[in-house]
């Protein structure tokens, strides 16, 4: 009896050791698996609405976590961490691990972005974004303007164009005076070339500065007039050949915790950001216009600009585009002069 009830203890003291092993082992697998598993903030300051969210952010969120079979996921904050101008700072710092921006909301910031912004550049927003996209990583990067993030997207929206609330946009001297609504950056300097008075103000405070007559008219793309509201304040409207200019945008990430993920998981996020986020980018930027085009037939008079108007735009907009490059090349050490002529013959590349 004694050897069998002995036999019988070591039987069930080597099973208890067995499932104490095998506990400690789900513990320790299910511990990595936790370990490895990254949820990034994003902080967002367009509403939910805008297409630049419903049709590039919030698809960019599912796929993250699609390439990397969950293992890295991105909660997009109920409301922005701080306004739009402080975003890239925000990541830089590690208070969002992603966030969208406005290079020009920071003045004198994003020398290189300037490139992207030139008047006349084209008017196809997909090869526009996508020359950027291609000069950037082979050029543009140099300067080290985004060194403290890692930069998952550039990209401009469509073609600005010119639109008032009353004063009609046909002569040459149309804008003369004239207080205009601008982001920063390139359409501040283009408002003062054509003689206008800019009036700054991140994209979100246009319907502000026009209701409250601090501004007589905008620069913007033609989608922007729709989203933010603004048809109902604007009656005039001009368009020129590749755009009077454009605006840069960016999406970033964190460094730090970019290091953080796997080899494995940063590549799955590259597959799903550069090249194939600024094409979807680009081929919203299109849409959207094309629909506030549609939008405004029968409310806004949109004209294209006369050749007389182009004559006046070019004699003071093209000694600015050489005096642009002249200072990025002195701001940044890049031979802005060659990477401008690259990106212009990407887009013209792309238009054949």
């Amino acid at each position: 009896m004694t050897i069998v009830t002995t036999r019988r203890g070591m039987m069930v003291k080597t099973l208890l050791k067995f499932c104490r092993g095998a506990v400690v082992a789900a513990v320790a697998l299910a511990g990595s698996s936790a370990l490895a598993a990254e949820t990034l903030t994003m902080s967002v300051w367009l509403p939910p609405a805008h297409p630049l969210v419903s049709d590039v952010l919030m698809p960019m969120v599912k796929e993250i976590e699609t390439a990397t079979d969950g293992d890295v996921t991105v909660k997009v904050l109920p409301a922005p961490l701080g306004p739009p101008g402080a975003h890239y700072d925000l990541a830089a710092n590690g208070v969002a691990d992603i966030v969208m921006g406005v290079q020009n909301y920071t003045a004198g910031r994003f020398r290189t972005s300037e490139l992207a912004e030139m008047p006349f550049l084209g008017d196809d927003t997909v090869a526009r974004s996508l020359a950027y996209w291609k000069v950037f990583n082979d050029t543009l990067s140099k300067a080290n303007e985004y060194d403290r993030v890692k930069v998952l997207a550039v990209f401009t929206h469509g073609p600005g164009e010119a639109f008032s609330k009353e004063k009609p946009l046909t002569a040459s001297d149309a804008f003369d005076g004239m207080k205009i609504r601008v982001g920063g950056g390139m359409a501040h300097d283009v408002a003062v070339a054509v003689g206008g008075v800019p009036i700054e103000g991140p994209a979100s405070k246009a319907y502000e500065l026009l209701s409250q007559g601090v501004a007589d008219g905008l620069f913007f793309p033609f989608e922007s007039v729709e989203s933010f509201g603004l048809m109902p304040l604007m009656h005039k409207g001009m368009t020129v050949p590749g755009g009077l200019y454009s605006t840069s945008m960016f999406i970033v990430m964190n460094k730090a915790k970019w290091d953080r993920l796997s080899p494995k998981d940063q590549a799955a996020i590259e597959s799903v950001t550069g090249e194939h986020l600024v094409t979807r980018a680009g081929e919203m930027w299109e849409r959207v216009d094309d629909q506030a085009r549609e939008a405004m037939k029968g409310k806004i008079d949109v004209s294209a600009a006369t050749p007389e108007q182009m004559e006046f735009l070019h004699s003071r907009l093209d000694p600015l585009i050489e005096k642009k490059l002249a200072d990025i090349s002195e701001a940044t050490g890049i031979d802005a002069k060659a990477a401008y002529a690259e990106m212009q013959a990407e887009i013209a590349a792309a238009a054949k």
